[in-house]
């Protein structure tokens, strides 16, 4: 039997759907998810496998102009996702007219690599205006092939994947066939820990965050974690512990309620919050973060 396998690699502007996309598509939940710009920091690969196939999709960072060292290595894996693509998707939302950043708009409009533009979120608007935007993006990148869809009601996932799967080339898999990420279970862990704090807290707080797993032991009947959260200031640190420790407490139980539901095993949380100052203009912290 013909075996495909390929790199499908997805980029756009923030809160686009880029997270919630990948996520319908292998069935599962990897990337987080939040309303707020910047969720994702790093490049994520789900896989997905069948008998016939592998699709390593991967989701990157949403496109910005980076005002600070961490952003501008959440931008290396937005152009990292050029140079091993089998398959391109430029995700846009209803109303966006182009991309953030010029340089990587004109190489999407010159790539020679297969490109589906997936124009989301169709469900918030009427068929008039869906016919007005795909006419635009057909005029804006000729060179795509544009599919409308609603990531969020998993609308059209199956012509997506039909499509994808004929674009693959021939190929043996890249990971073992019952591999579903390349990540670990201390980021899965990171990752929890802090969409919760992006979902609870407001303003610059959510982006003065990591989360390290100092801790991870998987004993026979339960995880026990201990996660460090580090923040810029000491403000923040008290922003997030909250009054009497209220604050850190939701943030434990519902990482913990998640993480329990991923590795379907009961968990021990630990969480400390603790100041490491500028830890975003970094290098050497950045690069103990898992950045490039």
């Amino acid at each position: 039997m013909e075996h495909k396998a390929g790199y499908v690699n997805i980029i756009g502007n923030p809160n686009v759907g880029k997270s919630t996309l990948m996520n319908a598509l292998i069935g599962q939940k990897l990337s987080i998810i939040t309303p707020k710009a910047q969720t994702t920091r790093h490049r994520i690969l789900g896989i997905l496998n069948e008998e016939d196939y592998q699709i390593v999709f991967s989701d990157t960072p949403g496109i910005i102009k980076p005002a600070y060292k961490l952003q501008e290595s959440m931008m290396n894996f937005v152009r990292s996702a050029f140079q091993d693509a089998d398959v391109l998707i430029y995700m846009v939302e209803m109303g966006e007219k182009q991309l953030k950043d010029e340089v990587l708009f004109e190489k999407i409009k010159n790539t020679k690599i297969p490109l589906l533009l997936l124009l989301n979120k169709i469900d918030l608007a009427g068929q008039k205006e869906v016919e007005t935007q795909i006419n635009h993006w057909k005029e804006r990148v000729p060179n795509a092939e544009i599919l409308p869809i609603s990531a969020l009601n998993k609308f059209n996932m199956d012509k997506i994947l039909e499509r994808i799967i004929e674009l693959l080339p021939v190929a043996p898999p890249y990971y073992e066939k019952d591999a579903i990420t390349d990540k670990s279970e201390r980021f899965f862990v990171s990752e929890s820990i802090r969409e919760k704090i992006l979902k609870h807290y407001k303003k610059e707080v959510p982006y003065s965050v990591e989360v390290e797993v100092e801790e991870f032991e998987d004993e026979k009947d339960i995880i026990r974690i201990r996660a460090i959260i580090y923040v810029l200031r000491e403000s923040q640190r008290g922003i997030i512990i909250g009054h009497k420790g209220a604050g850190i407490k939701r943030i434990g139980t519902e990482a913990r309620r998640e993480l329990e539901r991923f590795f379907d095993k009961k968990i021990f949380l630990e969480t400390v919050v603790k100041v490491k100052k500028n830890w975003r203009d970094d290098n050497r912290q950045l690069k103990s973060f898992g950045y490039e």
